[in-house]
C-alpha cells in the first residue's frame, strides 16, 4: 500500500502536466465562467465580447444617447435655459443690440434672442431620423472604435456622419420656425432700427438661418456627447441588458 501511494501521486502530476500542454483551443470547454474567460482570447475582438454584441450595444447606446438629446432640446427651454447652449445675439451683430440697447431698445434685443431659441428647439425634432439612419450603417470597425475610444467617439462618431445631412435638414425648419415665431420680422426690425441711426457707416447684413442652425447643431452635439458620457460613467443609465454587459465589460 505505501509503494501505491507516491505512484499515484506520481501519475497524477504526469498527468497534469499532459493537461497542460494541450492546445486548450481544440478543446471545447463547457459553458460558464471559464468559457467567458476564453471566449476573450478567441473571440477576435479583444474585449470579451462577440462581434454582435458589440454592435448591437453600440447601437443602442447611440440611439438611446441622441434620442435624449433631441428629446430634450425638443422642449420649451430646451436651448433657452441651458447657458451652456443658448444661442445669443449673432457675434457679428452684437454691435447692434449693444446699440440698441444703449438707446433704450433692450426689450426687443431680448425678444429677438429668445425666438431664435425657440425655432432651434422647434428643429431639434428633425435630428432623430438622421441619426438613426447613421446608427444602422455602423460597421463593427465603427463600433469597436467607439467602445473603445474616449468618452466622447460616439458623438464624434455621429459628427462626422451627419453633420451634412443635419445641416440640410436643420434649415427648412429653422427658417420656418424664424418666420412662425417672427424672429425674421424682429431682426429686420432691429437691423432697420440700426441702419437707420445716424451713427451707423456699415450697414448690418447676417444670415440668420444659417447663423441659427449652426448654432443649433452645436447644441445637439454637447447635449449628445453629455447622454454618452451619462451611458459610459453612470450605470444607472444603462437601462437595458446589452448596455450593461457592453459597457460594464469596458
Amino acid at each position: 500500500m505505501r509503494k501505491i501511494f507516491p505512484a499515484l501521486i506520481c501519475i497524477s502530476f504526469l498527468s497534469t502536466v499532459a493537461w497542460a500542454q494541450i492546445d486548450l483551443n481544440k478543446i471545447k470547454i463547457p459553458k460558464g465562467k471559464v468559457s467567458k474567460i476564453i471566449a476573450q482570447e478567441t473571440n477576435g475582438t479583444g474585449t470579451g465580447l462577440t462581434e454582435s454584441e458589440i454592435i448591437q450595444g453600440l447601437k443602442e447606446a447611440l440611439t438611446k444617447g441622441s434620442g435624449n438629446a433631441s428629446a430634450i432640446l425638443n422642449k420649451q427651454d430646451g436651448y433657452n435655459l441651458n447657458p451652456k447652449i443658448r444661442i445669443p445675439f449673432p457675434p457679428d451683430a452684437q454691435k447692434v443690440a449693444k446699440t440698441l440697447r444703449d438707446i433704450g431698445y433692450g426689450k426687443k434685443v431680448d425678444e429677438f434672442e429668445l425666438t431664435l431659441n425657440r425655432s432651434a428647439e422647434q428643429a431639434a425634432k428633425e435630428a432623430a431620423p438622421i441619426f438613426k439612419s447613421a446608427i444602422t450603417n455602423m460597421s463593427f470597425t465603427d463600433a469597436k472604435g467607439i467602445l473603445t475610444g474616449s468618452d466622447s467617439a460616439a458623438t464624434i462618431y455621429l459628427r462626422n456622419t451627419t453633420y451634412d445631412s443635419l445641416y440640410t435638414r436643420f434649415a427648412p425648419p429653422v427658417k420656418t420656425a424664424l418666420d412662425n415665431t417672427t424672429a425674421t420680422h424682429k431682426w429686420t426690425e432691429l437691423a432697420t432700427l440700426y441702419n437707420k441711426l445716424p451713427t451707423t457707416r456699415t450697414k448690418v447684413e447676417t444670415d440668420l438661418v444659417a447663423y441659427t442652425t449652426h448654432k443649433a447643431l452645436k447644441g445637439l452635439f454637447v447635449t449628445v456627447a453629455e447622454e454618452e458620457l451619462k451611458i459610459r460613467k453612470d450605470p444607472m443609465a444603462r437601462t437595458s441588458d446589452i448596455l450593461k454587459k457592453v459597457f460594464g465589460q469596458k
